[in-house]
């Protein structure tokens, strides 16, 4: 490796945000950092912005690009960064955030400390409206094996589901084979998801490092749009089915119970939106798809063997197995109570 990190950043389409994006990567204090670019074929001048930015930039022999002449998608982009990067740690930039200029240095000076495989920062979200949401960390040290997944999985968003604002070894993700899914939707979820319970030292720091600029019409958040594909919602929840398939080595870790309850909670979420959305999903999702969705990774004898989360874990087994109207009543109401509906 010829250099400690690589921030990769994919883009497509992103004339009017790359500029900001690679400022904020190549205004980085730390020294020994590649930019490893994906152009994905979009053709909208976002490549010229980029050599003309690097033409003039000091750091700009750092610069590497690679164009796509077919758009990819997020998740191939990103693999390739997987496979292409040249430092020790590979660190996710969407082509439309910023990081702060001290986020690299920063991680890099904790991950050396601990000898971490991972290290994630804190950050910020700020809305269509403007408006600013933090999601900090407690400043956490994991050295041993599970410790990092245990934290994840004790209740839901513990762990952040964007693939960006970490540092992670790169050696750890080739030697596992962990990649992307191929998928518009949720990729990033199932990615740093599985990706805790492959790594022994990682540390959470709760200094904000990255900024998420939400976007009109963004494939992500079909919540703040009126009207939704059917076929959209479902592929995320094909994304949930994945995590579902867990490797066989994790079901027997005394978390595998609370990643159950995580995985199907967040059916029972994408479940309310639904209900929410009703006639703005085209075309209407079906009460039996609903139940469906529902159903539990593990089965009723295992549940009983639970140490941990076994209550929620049979209630959420029973209702994935209920009829189908008492399931999506039940779902109806209790979105209702949790002002989820």
């Amino acid at each position: 490796m010829s250099y400690d990190v690589t921030i990769g950043i994919p883009f497509y389409r992103s004339v009017d945000t790359i500029n900001q994006t690679l400022e904020s990567a190549l205004s980085q204090t730390y020294e020994s950092i590649e930019f490893l670019l994906i152009d994905d074929g979009g053709n909208d001048g976002s490549l010229a912005k980029v050599q003309d930015m690097i033409q003039q930039h000091p750091r700009g022999k750092d610069v590497r690009i690679i164009s796509h002449e077919h758009n990819m998608g997020v998740a191939g982009s990103r693999n390739e960064i997987i496979d292409k990067a040249q430092g020790e740690f590979v660190y996710f930039l969407d082509s439309d955030d910023v990081i702060d200029e001290n986020a690299i240095s920063l991680m890099m000076k904790h991950a050396c400390e601990y000898n971490a495989e991972i290290v994630f920062g804190s950050y910020e979200k700020i809305d269509l409206n403007g408006r600013k949401t933090l999601y900090k960390y407690p400043y956490e040290v994991f050295t041993e094996s599970d410790q990092l997944a245990t934290f994840a999985y004790r209740k839901y968003g513990n762990i952040q589901a964007s693939a960006c604002n970490y540092i992670v070894k790169t050696s750890l993700l080739r030697t596992n084979k962990h990649y992307f899914l191929n998928s518009n939707f949720w990729e990033d979820l199932v990615f740093t998801f599985d990706l805790v319970t492959l790594t022994s030292r990682a540390v959470l720091l709760p200094d904000i490092t990255y900024t998420y600029l939400c976007r009109p019409n963004s494939l992500s958040h079909y919540q703040e749009r009126k009207n939704v594909s059917k076929e959209e919602i479902m592929q995320t929840v094909q994304i949930i089915d994945h995590l579902k398939r867990c490797p066989p080595h994790v079901i027997s870790k005394s978390y595998y119970p609370n990643r159950c309850r995580l995985v199907v909670m967040t059916d029972f979420y994408i479940a309310c939106r639904i209900l929410k959305l009703g006639n703005h999903i085209v075309p209407k999702v079906l009460n039996t798809e609903i139940k469906h969705m529902m159903r539990h990774p593990a089965t009723f004898r295992q549940i009983c063997s639970f140490q941990q989360s076994r209550f929620n874990n049979l209630f959420l087994h029973i209702l994935g197995k209920s009829p189908v109207f008492l399931c999506v009543f039940t779902i109806w109401f209790l979105g209702k109570v949790k002002k989820l509906i």
